[in-house]
């Protein structure tokens, strides 16, 4: 059934570019946190590609500088689909026009709109905007999605436009990984777990194993033309004396699920070597419903003095395949003792938990861990002496969801309403916070960093960029930082009428074209008010003169 509709919508569905399709990335491809939502279309290295809709539907919204998508267009489909085009570098005439009527109206370049069916139909094929490098973009390309409209589940777009792309070539294994369970077993004499390399498709040398051990793999798949690119497994079975014990299929992904790659793929490792090996059995909170295991969780279960043969099968999104395999020899052996856990410090997959510090505590409700976690808090003297920094793992941890850190102020503050959370992670970085009781709490989803509570009184920056030319050129200029809390917002007006600043692409510069704009030149002096705010509330204006 399911090749089936992959074949029908196939048919139904074209391709967004007007030449051959490359990728410079797959659905599905696991990233630290994330899912790779959709596929990269390359575009040459360069901006103004022209895209198209892929089909027959209406535009249902467009936002700018949301969700890293830069500029994006969504277009819902009557199939159930909605399709969303990213990075643009703009939009087409009316829409971009639409777009910029919009956020002049709110006074706001980020915006987010939402379009009824009738407002903008588009045919298949129909050009929607140009491609670009905005957003969270490294480079130019034209990032796809596609999504169940119903649920907001992502789905590969490469079922929808497969046929447009050229792929023969199967994906490649580099090497596995065995992970004894805990107390529960050994491999190759050993309770930690060990990578092997695949120096060919069936390894001749002989594994030794005894009890329960979890298997994973590192592979990636590959395409003619896209030399120097990677990729994602779109399916992965593996078998135990031909019986399959797990299997994934990365043909759809639930948004609210997508943090479980951290769980799914070996994290830590993954941190230390930049290679994903992903388990192939399932711990006990990952609720990825694309992972298929038996009884045992797709844990082997090594109880026989015998061979035991395992192979992996690998498969693509265009069905190219191939197989990896090896032996393993079971032979009795004794099982090293479980580790004992301080559950002062431990939280659980199925469990509450409140670790209370004193001078702060970490409530973790149920179901955002994979497994038994044990925390290694520490308490230490913070930057601004508001409160004490504090750390719960000496490793990066990520959770799957929000959980609550509230401290305690040590000293009162002028205004609460300027207290915020920073996380020290690889730099001071900004958290909402709020304010109750002399309690500062905030939602972290990462226990290996340090956080403390800061207070910020200082103003963004506004930097002028090329004053002197802004009368002449009708270009408008500023740089807007902030070291703290980070800008929250921004607005200008000339001589009291609104004008548009748009973020200029992978700096800290905004700029306003006044041609493009409602102002018209007349050649007096005119007054020229920019308003720069950061995230609590603390804002500075900039007052110059243009004639213009």
């Amino acid at each position: 059934m399911h090749i089936l509709l992959n074949i029908l919508l196939s048919l139904l569905f074209v391709s967004p570019v007007d030449y051959p399709i490359t990728l410079a990335g797959n659905f599905g491809e696991p990233r630290p946190n994330h899912f790779h939502a959709g596929i990269d279309i390359k575009t040459a290295q360069v901006e103004g590609k022209v895209v198209r809709s892929i089909g027959d539907g209406y535009v249902s919204r467009i936002t700018v500088g949301l969700y890293g998508y830069g500029n994006a267009v969504f277009i819902q489909h009557p199939e159930g689909y909605t399709s969303v085009y990213c990075h643009l570098k703009c939009f087409e005439p009316y829409l971009e026009a639409l777009v910029r009527k919009y956020q002049y109206q709110r006074r706001r370049a980020v915006t987010d709109i939402q379009f009824q069916p009738s407002e903008y139909p588009v045919a298949e094929g129909q050009i929607i905007a140009l491609s670009g490098n905005t957003g969270s973009s490294v480079a130019p390309h034209l990032h796809l999605e596609m999504m169940r409209t119903s649920t907001g589940e992502l789905v590969d777009p490469l079922d929808f436009i497969g046929k447009e792309v050229v792929d023969t070539t199967p994906p490649m294994a580099h090497g596995f990984m065995a992970t004894p369970m805990e107390g529960e077993g050994v491999f190759m004499q050993q309770s930690g777990k060990q990578v092997f390399p695949f120096t060919s498709h069936h390894l001749d040398r002989k594994f030794s194993a005894w009890g329960k051990v979890g298997f994973g793999i590192w592979a990636n798949d590959y395409m003619e033309g896209s030399f120097g690119n990677k990729y994602g497994i779109r399916k992965t079975q593996l078998l135990v004396d031909d019986k399959e014990v797990f299997s994934s299929d990365v043909s759809n992904i639930p948004y609210y699920f997508t943090r479980m790659v951290n769980s799914w793929g070996d994290y830590n490792h993954y941190l230390r070597s930049n290679v994903w090996y992903m388990r192939s059995y399932k711990e006990p909170g990952n609720r990825l419903y694309m992972l298929s295991a038996g009884e045992n969780d797709g844990i082997v279960e090594f109880s026989e003095e015998r061979d035991y043969h395992l192979k992996y099968i690998l498969t693509d999104a265009f069905g190219n395949s191939t197989e990896y395999s090896f032996t393993v020899s079971a032979r009795r052996s004794a099982l090293p003792l479980q580790r004992r856990r301080n559950h002062f410090t431990t939280i659980y997959p199925n469990r509450h938990t409140v670790v209370d510090l004193g001078c702060a505590s970490l409530t973790v409700r149920e179901g955002i861990v994979a497994k038994e976690v044990e925390l290694s808090p520490v308490v230490s003297a913070a930057a601004e002496g508001l409160s004490y920094a504090v750390t719960f793992s000496p490793l990066s941890l990520p959770l799957f969801d929000d959980a609550r850190l509230s401290f305690k102020l040590r000293r009162k503050v002028a205004d609460t309403s300027k207290l915020y959370v920073v996380n020290n992670w690889g730099g001071k970085r900004y958290i909402p916070a709020f304010y109750s009781d002399g309690m500062v709490s905030t939602y972290i989803r990462e226990l290996g960093a340090t956080y403390e509570v800061g207070y910020d009184e200082q103003p963004p920056v506004l930097s002028p960029v090329g004053e002197s030319g802004w009368g002449s050129s009708g270009v408008i200029t500023v740089g807007i930082t902030d070291s703290q809390t980070g800008v929250g917002s921004y607005t200008a007006t000339v001589d009291g009428q609104f004008i548009l600043l748009e973020s200029v692409a992978k700096s800290e510069w905004f700029r306003c074209r006044l041609p493009d704009s409602p102002v018209r030149r007349n050649g007096k002096r005119r007054n020229i008010i920019i308003t720069a705010t950061d995230r609590v509330g603390n804002s500075r204006n900039y007052k110059t003169q243009i004639v213009y």
